[in-house]
């Protein structure tokens, strides 16, 4: 497994709250929710690419077409 990937996971999402919190206390909760969703694709997207090595790996292991 990719230690790296864990980190970068964690640091994304301390990044993500820190500005959520600064944008509700701001008054701009819109943008605050924003930057968590935009935060959670970004997180969504890493994982999928690994997800998608997974099954290449898999499908070569096995000789799966």
């Amino acid at each position: 497994m990719n230690v790296d990937l864990i980190f970068k996971v964690a640091g994304i999402g301390i990044l993500i709250s820190v500005l959520s919190l600064v944008l509700k206390q701001a008054g701009k909760e819109e943008q605050g929710q924003m930057i968590t969703l935009v935060g959670l694709i970004i997180v969504l997207i890493m994982v999928i690419q690994l997800i998608s090595q997974l099954f290449t790996i898999v499908k070569s292991v096995f000789g799966f077409f």
